[in-house]
């Protein structure tokens, strides 16, 4: 008895031996998949995605917005124009030594300026947003695609009150950006510039929304400038300024500078601007808007203290063209304007844009007061009249 208890020690040893030796070495072999009826299970290791996913069709990385650009820069084009001046001819063209140097590039009678910005692709058959002063008086325009492709292109309208130009080139199939919703943007979110800076190429930077509804700043007519610290440099405008997703949500148009580069201080008209302007140019190749003939001005504390006005909210009517809509309403200089159709006017910025929302033919209330007392008025909106071009 005593023999066979000592063997089956030896044997219990052994094997305790052999299982750590193959548990600490081999532990693959004590793998066995899991049975229902006994109720085990076993554990997976899922191993880790390589760090080159994002490249290769996996998720986009946090701090990467290739995605978005990748999605956007194909509808950015580079727009090139080219202006003829004609006037008096330098004598210096007559001077041997001098054509030597410059040589017979420049035709007598005229000279050639060149001049670069840049447009975005909106239509698959080739319709493409840019700057009215982008454009503005050239005698040519040639577009340049991202695939080195180069096109002449003509102008189908423009609206130089919100400096926005449409383009056409006879293409189709193009890579046509998507718009973003009008209201989706916020302060703080995170945008793309896109455009063809100084000439050098396209390129991209970018930034935040540092403001929105910008105006007050006497670069166009209707001002509701995204306010934006991406670095937007000459050559920049007509570009696109998109979101994180790379949708369009404005037309790269100026900047704040005090040496010609970026300051951090870049303005983009709105893509519902730009949108409406779009749809209105394509339609009846011009803009349309409501007018009814009067001058506005701003009410300071000075002049709300003058006139008793209770505040400085509205519109105060500075003058009234005679004739006009609101001169056949009734409407008198120093009438302060409250309300258009029952909408709170909040300063003279907003009272321009909302009667140049309405529509030509039709009536529209005015509230206005008038020597502390409130009125109301009916007005027959007219036609805003085309801009005069400026002088060369």
């Amino acid at each position: 008895m005593h023999r066979l208890w000592l063997v089956f020690s030896q044997a219990v040893t052994v094997a305790v031996a052999a299982l750590f030796v193959v548990a600490t070495f081999h532990p693959e072999w004590l793998a066995r998949e899991a049975s229902p009826a006994a109720g085990r299970t076993t554990t997976v290791f899922h191993e880790a995605p390589p760090q080159h996913a994002a490249s290769t069709g996996g998720a986009q990385r946090a701090d990467s917005y290739s995605d978005a650009v990748d999605r956007a820069m194909p509808s950015v084009v580079n727009v090139f124009t080219a202006k003829e001046s004609r006037g008096m001819r330098s004598p210096l063209f007559d001077d041997p030594i001098f054509r030597r140097f410059f040589g017979d590039q420049l035709p007598d009678d005229a000279q050639r300026a060149a001049s670069l910005g840049s447009g975005v692709i909106v239509t698959q058959n080739g319709y493409i947003l840019t700057n009215h002063h982008v454009i503005d008086a050239a005698s040519e325009i040639e577009v340049a695609f991202p695939d080195g492709r180069k096109m002449l292109a003509r102008v189908v309208g423009n609206d130089p009150e919100t400096d926005l130009a449409v383009l056409k080139v006879d293409a189709g199939g193009l890579r046509a950006i998507t718009f973003a919703a009008g209201d989706s943007l916020r302060v703080g979110d995170v945008v793309l510039a896109m455009g063809n800076p100084f000439g050098v190429g396209q390129a991209v930077t970018s930034g935040i929304v540092s403001a929105l509804g910008r105006s007050g700043l006497h670069i166009n007519t209707f001002e509701n400038f995204i306010q934006t610290d991406a670095a937007i440099n000459p050559g920049n405008s007509g570009g696109a300024l998109v979101d994180a997703g790379g949708r369009l949500v404005g037309i790269n148009t100026a900047i704040y500078s005090r040496s010609g580069g970026s300051m951090g201080i870049g303005f983009a008209i709105p893509v519902s601007t730009a949108k409406q302007v779009l749809d209105q140019i394509v339609a009846n190749g011009t803009v349309t808007r409501g007018w009814i003939g009067v001058e506005i001005q701003e009410i300071t504390p000075t002049i709300a203290e003058s006139f008793p006005l209770g505040g400085s909210r509205g519109a105060m009517i500075a003058g009234v063209l005679s004739g006009g809509p609101a001169d056949k309403a009734g409407v008198k200089a120093g009438d302060v304007l409250l309300s258009v159709d029952g909408k709170p006017v909040a300063n003279p910025a907003a009272m321009l844009n909302m009667i140049a929302a309405l529509a030509p033919g039709k009536p529209a209330k005015l509230n206005l007061q008038r020597r502390g007392k409130s009125l109301d008025s009916e007005v027959i909106v007219g036609k805003r009249p085309r801009p005069k071009p400026r002088a060369e």
